[in-house]
């Protein structure tokens, strides 16, 4: 499990992250405060406040090094 804080500002910016991630089989969830949605869910991203960076957990199975290339342009 890694976690990483985005910055997901604009509507493509959402659209492509969740086209991106959505090639993975791990699980994904991003963290607003008390909240904690699935991050391939573009319904439950639009529900966050996405003016400031969101904490995104992978849960994945060592060291996820090939998610992290994926997502360098979303990190914060």
């Amino acid at each position: 499990m890694k976690t990483v804080q985005i910055s997901l500002n604009s509507i493509d910016k959402v659209k492509s992250f969740v086209n991106t991630i959505s090639q993975f089989d791990y699980d994904f969830d991003l963290v607003s405060g008390r909240y904690v949605i699935d991050a391939k869910s573009i319904m439950g991203i639009f529900s966050l406040d996405l003016s400031k960076p969101i904490d995104l957990t992978v849960h994945a199975e060592g060291d996820a090094d090939d998610v992290m290339s994926t997502l360098k342009d979303y990190i914060v």
